[in-house]
């Protein structure tokens, strides 16, 4: 599934570019560990953004960045533990933090595991082909600043809908933004913008998050070693790691729970989605407002048959918490009324309404598996309420001034009162099911045959673990990339 042949007339190409414009590559180990980064480049980010334009910033691609705005360096996994006093459960909740990476958002590994192999193989020449990123927001905000910090040319695609916070900052970054029509649920739309790209023009190579293997290496290594670390860190002595929770989206994230199943007897991986397009639990579509998490197909990268539990989650409830946690009569309700301790409460910027989705599964999965304070859930926050500052406008343009009433509404009703509903338990044939999805989408839409498809579900050996196998032989061909370069030994 992830090519990794050497083209070398191209490779010589790229690597002349990257010495040209001062770009050192990291490697997923490095990314996993930024403690093994070298000593000269930790001195030198000392001095940088976290969302500067500048290569070096490459090596901030981890969820282990000192939370600081510059010339941070790094430290242990950013996460957030969530009290019973908000979330209503006893189970313990955590979520690893997505603010602290360049962008404000992790899609920048995922940019990166989709973009380098290519780069290091010479399967994408940088100096004739721009590289495309569809997205319904995150993933192309992460791509286009990744191939901004690498010198490749980017085209950004995105719904036309989505929030303004993203289209302003794609202008200043992207070379190209392309707006199709519709908003979170209208995956579709995007991929037959990418088809006409790929039929019209020969200057473009398409990065599809969906499909690519490198999205689901990436965080198979990086983002499970950072939640297995970050358990490690505040388990106590009876605690279980009991599963982790994610909406879908592209299923990059979801492959880290393959990594944690390795490690955690019992381990259990829940895929979220919107209620108002139920794609797995159903079989379903429609439209959501929980923007992040693109539908109406199964991601071919979705290892289906490790996932345990399909939750829809209410887009009500995910808005309305996000609301919520973002007035300040809202916060100020959570501490004086509800007991939420400060230290909380000072975080509740942390998550994005994807992010809030996310924490919902895991209210409903401790529910509906009646969770105890020794079991503990994980999930991520893949960005941060900056990114969403026009939602709340239009929400009190449309619903007026907060109130303390308003906030001990919504936290009854949408956060201690979530229900363990539209949720199941994935049997085989249910898991068969879902990932038979994946033929109308990637077989009669996108070129990949039918045997493919089987492959994914028969042969984990040639598929899945070829995957997983293939960090170390990435590792080295970024190493070997950088030596040619010189970039490193020079600084």
């Amino acid at each position: 599934m992830l090519d990794l042949t050497v083209n070398r007339e191209v490779l010589l190409k790229n690597i002349d570019k990257a010495r040209n414009n001062g770009v050192i590559i990291p490697t997923l180990s490095q990314m996993r560990d930024p403690g093994t980064v070298p000593l000269k480049i930790r001195e030198k980010l000392k001095g940088i953004g976290l969302w500067d334009v500048d290569p070096l910033n490459l090596f901030r691609i981890t969820w282990k960045n000192e939370p600081k705005e510059k010339g941070g360096l790094f430290g242990g996994p950013n996460y957030i533990e969530l009290p019973p006093s908000l979330t209503g459960v006893p189970a313990r909740i955590f979520c690893l933090v997505g603010k602290w990476f360049p962008t404000g958002c992790h899609k920048v590994g995922a940019a990166f595991g989709c973009l380098v192999p290519k780069l290091v193989t010479g399967l994408f020449d940088s100096t004739l082909q721009k590289a495309v990123w569809p997205s319904t927001g995150n993933y192309c905000r992460g791509g286009a600043f990744n191939s901004k910090l690498l010198s490749v040319d980017s085209v950004a695609v995105l719904p036309e809908g989505m929030s303004r916070e993203r289209f302003d900052w794609l202008s200043d970054i992207a070379g190209e933004v392309i707006a199709t029509p519709g908003t979170e649920s209208n995956v579709k739309e995007i991929f037959d913008k990418v088809k006409e790209l790929r039929e019209t023009r020969r200057d473009v190579m398409i990065f599809n998050q969906f499909e690519e293997p490198g999205n689901y290496l990436w965080h198979y290594h990086v983002t499970g070693g950072a939640l297995s670390e970050a358990f490690e860190t505040m388990r106590r002595q009876n605690d279980r790691f009991f599963g982790a929770c994610f909406t879908t989206g592209s299923a990059g994230t979801i492959a880290c729970g393959d990594h944690l199943k390795k490690i955690y007897p019992g381990f259990k991986i829940a895929a979220g989605e919107a209620l108002q397009c139920p794609t797995i639990l159903n079989n379903g579509f429609g439209a959501h407002r929980i923007e992040g998490i693109g539908d109406k197909h199964i991601p071919w990268i979705h290892n289906v048959k490790n996932t345990d539990l399909a939750i829809a989650v209410d887009d009500r409830d995910a808005v309305s918490l996000f609301r919520l946690i973002s007035e300040p009569e809202g916060r100020s309700y959570l501490e004086n009324d509800a007991g939420v301790d400060p230290e909380t409460i000072s975080r509740l910027d942390l998550p994005g309404i994807s992010g809030v989705a996310n924490i919902i599964c895991c209210i409903k999965t401790a529910k509906y598996f009646e969770l105890t304070e020794n079991d503990v859930l994980a999930t991520v926050l893949t960005d941060s309420s900056e990114m969403y500052g026009s939602r709340l406008e239009e929400m009190r343009e449309k619903e007026g001034a907060y109130s303390r009433h308003a906030a001990a509404a919504a936290h009854g009703e949408h956060m201690l009162g979530i229900r363990a509903d539209n949720m199941l338990e994935m049997t085989y044939p249910e898991r068969r099911r879902v990932h038979n999805l994946k033929y109308y989408t990637w077989a009669e839409q996108q070129g990949k045959t039918a045997d493919e498809v089987n492959a994914l579900w028969y042969d984990e050996k040639g598929t899945w673990e070829s995957v997983r196998a293939k960090k170390d032989e990435l590792d080295e061909l970024i190493n070997e990339f950088n030596r040619a370069t010189g970039l490193l030994e020079a600084l």
